[in-house]
């Protein structure tokens, strides 16, 4: 299905092929990795998009890269923004690479393992707020007016989600005969750009959203039409506890997608060690719910199927309790 025009204007495949260009040499182009068992309980072929292998272990670098490549080619003297981890560390290593100063403000309650790796591309790490909440977003909005320094949002702007939908054009060329695209879900930017993708490449494949049970704000949003805030969210799979997909991200993806699923905690840890044992992927819980979903028969897939592991940044604790369970 055609985009609409307000969306057509916002992100567009020429977007998406220019953000690709920018890409180059930054972003892995990351494997798809055949899954012969969870095939065969799927009864389809099922590939993972590993984009756990990325530079800051994480899809994020796609959408912040792109954004910030932008903002510093007109004049930017550095960027803030909000994150509750691998974003926050996107734009802090792309921000770096510019020579640009860059803060990322965080809940306190984010894991040490992210936190550590915003610092560890330069990033400035300012707390606010002890969970995800609107708390982090104007910390962020008044430091960018105390300091001059660009708001690169975490999923709602252009060059973010047409960073996010090269994932989708790697997808699309890499395996042709795709059917079923299940992509995890926060904001919604990464959903929204493969859907750019999808809709203007090959419009029969279905895009399905995956989501914790305690923070199914995308599931929320395709039954009121329109975006929802939860009253609060919860999840070991703390890269997708958003209360709200975002009004662009909606505007573009509810033009492709239909579905969305959710997922159970035990079904997110299960999935953890599953890809622990049977590839060797160190996957964090939020990059793998769509796996979880696979495993737990809550997507059944039609045709061949990708399964986008979004990340692999993951406290080494909690991982080794879920591997070990």
């Amino acid at each position: 299905m055609p985009l609409t025009a307000d969306s057509t204007a916002a992100v567009t495949l020429e977007s998406l092929r220019a953000a690709a260009r920018v890409l180059e040499g930054v972003a892995a182009r990351t494997p798809l990795l055949e899954l012969p068992d969870l095939a065969a309980r799927a009864g389809a072929p099922v590939l993972l998009k590993c984009e756990l292998l990325q530079p800051v272990g994480a899809f994020k670098i796609r959408g912040a890269y792109n954004a910030v490549a932008r903002a510093a080619a007109a004049g930017a003297r550095g960027m803030v923004t909000q994150s509750s981890g691998n974003h926050g560390q996107a734009v802090a290593f792309a921000a770096r690479r510019f020579g640009l100063h860059a803060v990322v403000v965080m809940p306190a309650s984010t894991p040490a393992v992210k936190v550590e790796g915003v610092r560890g591309h330069g990033g400035e790490v300012v707390f606010a707020g002890a969970t995800r909440s609107g708390e982090q977003r104007l910390r962020a909005e008044a430091i960018a007016r105390e300091q001059d320094l660009v708001m690169i949002p975490p999923y709602d702007h252009p060059d973010v989600i047409a960073g996010q939908g090269t994932c989708g054009l790697e997808i699309l060329e890499q395996r042709p005969d795709v059917g079923t695209i299940l992509v995890p879900v926060s904001g919604g930017g990464l959903i929204a750009g493969i859907s750019v993708a999808v809709a203007a490449l090959a419009p029969a494949v279905r895009v399905v959203g995956v989501e914790p049970a305690g923070a199914a704000k995308l599931t929320a949003a395709l039954a009121a039409g329109a975006p929802r805030t939860l009253d609060h969210t919860e999840s070991i799979a703390d890269g997708l506890l958003a209360p709200s997909v975002g009004n662009l991200t909606f505007d573009i993806l509810r033009q492709v997608v239909r579905e969305a699923v959710t997922v159970e905690e035990g079904e997110i840890a299960a999935a953890v060690r599953y890809l622990h044992l049977h590839t060797g992927l160190r996957a964090e819980p939020s990059g793998a719910v769509a796996v979880a979903a696979l495993l737990a028969g809550r997507a059944r897939p039609a045709g061949p199927t990708v399964a986008v592991l979004s990340g692999g940044n993951v406290d080494p604790d909690l991982y080794q309790r879920l591997v070990a369970e």
